[in-house]
């Protein structure tokens, strides 16, 4: 090219959010990448946010406490009304969790979650994970064929947690049913999650008073009985972070597994390196595969929202205070400016300081329970059924519509029966 000759224009700008794009974002955020990595769009819910791909930019507005995560700092227009966050939490009185509020309210309740929510109380749970995991295979293993998600993915987080938090086994086939209406609707109206939400609040505030009469070893006894120089939580908030738990731990788990099996198979030298390494009883490449997989193709599409409080520069755009800013997970960890050959799945990447649990003072509370179930989950999947293979063709797949949570709809497989 001469000096003079004229620059080539950029390619057009893909279109985002259609099913296509829900099925194979990354070539729509490597062009936002390169060519508007900061840019501004209007969401299927009406809502105008800026989209943040590229990973350095990704990381400083993580941490950028001028990014609020409180919505009332949202500059909302009539039209988008109650458009952003979980459908329900406010009707519901379930705002008061730590993916809504800042420092200092934020500093005090995830100091008094933390107490109990140690690695301590992870590492006991691994043996009641690994049951689980087992007695769901048991329950599918003979007919050689399954679904995936809805008989193993899915399920797996929703006993594991209700454990964790203390729901009476009994009534966790409510949770199982309320969270199932959540995913279903994720993408759609937002009447049927908020639904699920109202059930839930109702049940969990139940729960807390039996609780308070008779603590148990679980969170949300923990949780009640947790204080910070005699400060306690109140109602409210043990049943907004119980909710919390429940509704952020258990679809990043579905999609951490069904994303990831989906992947090794459609990456069979890698699906073998694994099972080479796990049958050598070696757990170093199933621990950096998990960390692999979470950046590749991710559980968390997209961070939960944060809201200007007042104007700021980010990647070279003005950001208006109250606009809202969305961080696009999935882009920032396959940015090559950061990660080597980033649309190359490797197992055994060590430079691999992802962002799919975050970054900074939200960072999740939760990501070493769902490294552990994932681990355990693709562990015992690829041990007990080493010929996995789809049982559809790849195209034949759908993904779940939505903006936050990235995940298939179903995972239909085949396996030689035991």
């Amino acid at each position: 090219m001469q000096d003079n000759d004229p620059i080539p224009p950029a390619p057009p700008a893909p279109e985002l959010f259609t099913w296509e794009f829900a099925t194979d974002p990354y070539p729509a955020y490597a062009w936002l990448r390169e060519h508007a990595p900061v840019h501004r769009t209007r969401l299927p819910s009406g809502v105008e946010a800026w989209l943040v791909t590229r990973y350095g930019d990704a990381k400083q507005a993580l941490a950028d406490q001028r990014l609020s995560k409180n919505p009332a700092h949202h500059d909302e227009p009539a039209h988008a009304k109650g458009r952003t966050g979980i459908p329900g939490e406010r009707k519901a009185e379930l705002m008061t969790h730590l993916l809504n509020i800042d420092p200092p309210d934020h500093t005090r309740l995830r100091r008094l979650v933390s107490k109990a929510f140690t690695p301590r109380t992870v590492a006991q749970f691994a043996p009641r994970v690994q049951e689980l995991t087992d007695q769901l295979i048991d329950a599918f293993e003979g007919r050689g064929a399954a679904d995936l998600i809805h008989e193993f993915a899915f399920p797996l987080p929703i006993y594991a947690i209700c454990d964790l938090l203390g729901v009476p086994r009994e009534d966790q086939d409510d949770f199982r049913d309320w969270a199932g209406m959540m995913i279903r609707h994720g993408g759609g109206p937002r009447g049927g999650v908020a639904r699920s939400v109202k059930k839930m609040r109702t049940y969990l505030a139940e729960l807390i008073h039996k609780k308070r009469e008779n603590p148990g070893d679980d969170l949300i006894s923990r949780l009640i009985e947790a204080s910070d120089h005699g400060e306690h939580l109140s109602e409210n908030e043990v049943a907004a972070m119980a909710f919390i738990v429940l509704f952020a731990g258990f679809e990043t788990t579905v999609n951490l597994i069904g994303n990831g099996v989906y992947a090794l198979l459609r990456n069979p030298g890698q699906r073998e390196r694994l099972q080479d390494s796990l049958a050598a009883g070696e757990s170093d490449l199933l621990e950096t595969g998990v960390e692999e997989l979470l950046r590749y193709d991710g559980p968390v599409e997209m961070a939960t929202w944060r809201f200007a409080t007042r104007p700021l520069t980010l990647g070279g755009q003005d950001i208006a205070a109250g606009d809202p800013v969305l961080v696009v997970l999935a882009a920032a960890d396959r940015d090559p400016e950061r990660f080597a050959d980033p649309d190359t799945l490797d197992l055994g990447r060590k430079d691999n300081q992802h962002l799919g649990y975050g970054h900074g003072i939200h960072y999740c509370l939760g990501a070493p329970l769902a490294r552990l179930e994932g681990q355990t989950a693709l562990a015992t999947l690829l041990r007990r059924l080493p010929d996995l293979r789809l049982g559809v063709e790849p195209d034949d797949l759908r993904w779940r519509g939505g903006l936050i949570m990235r995940g298939l709809r179903t995972l239909p497989v085949e396996f030689t029966s035991p």
